[in-house]
């Protein structure tokens, strides 16, 4: 993280939202959506809401805030009623539509009706969304996942499958989809799996999740990742599986592993906090520094700088203490929102820090708008050098696929030397990873999306979508 003086978070990549879905042939499944989604709460602050099915009726609620706040009184989670459900947090960029834009969304239409939640992003839903308009179709969001709910609304001839693999052959960007129709619950994974979803089970039934921590939490057996163009139905014969025909191959995006996941969680085989120990053992190898102590900026850069002590020699101790009772400043919608909430985030543990050589690791530099900041407080606490150690290489292009990054002008890796990014947060030393150890940290040799790091994106972005910002 690097640059000015005012935010602390403002440099990390956005996600988007998380989402979940139960099943269950006798339970109530609201409660356990509650505390899935309490679990997926690092993958959106800015709205959330829940959908039942009760005997046939889709009933639901949903609103601004975090989901504690949503749902803030027990008539609220008693009145969603049904033995299926969906529920979703929502990173929202707009602030002043998250309460229109929450989700899920519920739609009524001739077969019946559907209730949707969804993470990521299409690029061409300006254009889908243009040619469902000039057929009279009027919007009340500004979201993707009404686009598709139309889409799928309006090729429900016969099985919903069918309308939901028709839709996935026009759709182009990323998505991890839970859908609720009035008799079953569907789950579809992108065809490059960039973004997550897994399938659990419970007693008599199955759950949906961005996350296998929200697994844990509500206590369901982790089975196996949903794969690249997959759909998966679940009813009341069980569950099936359908594959979409267009070319599928795995890209799953690396800032879940870098980043957006819960280090408890496990996405496409991989367990999120070893990936991140050992990018810190890797960076520890690529870019070594005489230094007293290891430090990381909590919470997102700690595996990494837990790897870097352990593979360097150099002990790990805690030099910036987070005040649990802010949330992600990155997650506040705007910018003056995101300046009141660096002011209480971080603190420097001074004895720690005083007359010590500090390696301090973090996860990412985007904006450039963090470091600086961080350098000078270590630096104003006493800390005789400060050598900051990123375990991802430079962000230097924009994603579309579902992470809120700025346009490539306002990258910093794609404007500056490492040399220049350096000088400009006065740190004593900056070291990124490569792009080949981050790969090998993951156990893995291929099979994610790159984009923001080396402009190699998976699939062709229409330039009429306002892609490309350059």
């Amino acid at each position: 993280m690097i640059m000015n003086i005012n935010l602390i978070d403002d440099d990390k990549l956005k996600e988007e939202c998380g989402v979940i879905g139960i099943y269950s042939k006798e339970e109530n499944v609201a409660n356990m959506i509650y505390y899935g989604l309490y679990a997926l709460q690092h993958r959106g602050q800015e709205s959330a809401g829940i959908a039942v099915n009760n005997n046939g009726t889709i009933s639901y609620y949903k609103d601004a805030g975090l989901v504690s706040e949503v749902f803030n009184n027990n008539n609220k989670l008693e009145k969603l009623n049904g033995n299926m459900g969906i529920g979703h947090v929502r990173y929202g960029a707009d602030s002043e539509k998250l309460a229109i834009n929450a989700q899920p969304l519920v739609v009524k239409y001739k077969k019946g009706s559907i209730a949707i939640a969804h993470n990521g992003s299409i690029v061409n839903a300006n254009s889908l969304r243009e040619i469902l308009e000039d057929d009279g179709v009027v919007f009340q969001t500004t979201n993707d996942s009404e686009v598709m709910a139309n889409m799928i609304a309006r090729y429900h001839k016969e099985e919903i499958e069918k309308a939901v693999n028709r839709v996935m052959e026009l759709l182009k960007g990323s998505y991890a989809l839970v859908l609720m129709t009035e008799n079953k619950l569907i789950g579809v994974r992108d065809n490059q799996g960039i973004r997550p979803l897994c399938l659990g089970k419970i007693d008599d039934g199955y759950v949906l999740a961005s996350e296998s921590c929200a697994l844990d939490t509500i206590g369901a057996e982790f089975i196996r990742d949903i794969e690249p163009g997959e759909m998966v139905i679940i009813d009341e014969n069980g569950i099936k599986s359908i594959f979409n025909d267009k070319w599928s191959k795995k890209k799953l995006c690396i800032f879940e592993l870098i980043y957006l996941a819960r280090p408890d969680s496990r996405i496409d085989d991989i367990s999120v906090y070893h990936a991140r120990k050992e990018a810190g053992r890797i960076l520890a190898r690529e870019c070594p520094v005489d230094a007293d102590i290891v430090i990381a900026v909590p919470d997102s850069g700690i595996s990494a700088a837990v790897g870097y002590a352990e593979e360097s020699g150099i002990p790990y101790s805690i030099g910036l203490i987070k005040n649990r009772y802010v949330g992600r400043t990155f997650i506040k919608p705007n910018q003056s929102n995101r300046e009141e909430g660096v002011k209480i985030k971080l603190n420097v543990l001074k004895e720690n820090i005083e007359g010590k050589r500090v390696v301090l690791v973090d996860d990412s530099i985007v904006r450039g708008t963090t470091s600086r900041k961080l350098v000078k407080m270590l630096k104003k606490a006493g800390a005789k050098e400060v050598h900051l150690r990123i375990s991802s290489p430079p962000v230097m292009f924009p994603c579309y696929f579902g992470i809120d990054t700025p346009y490539r002008e306002h990258l910093v890796g794609a404007n500056k030397t490492i040399e220049e990014i350096c000088e400009m947060i006065d740190a004593d030393s900056l070291g990124f990873i490569s792009e080949e150890g981050l790969v090998k940290s993951t156990g893995k040799t291929d099979g994610f999306c790159l984009a923001c790091l080396n402009g190699d994106y998976p699939m062709e972005i229409p330039r009429e979508e306002g892609a490309f910002h350059e």
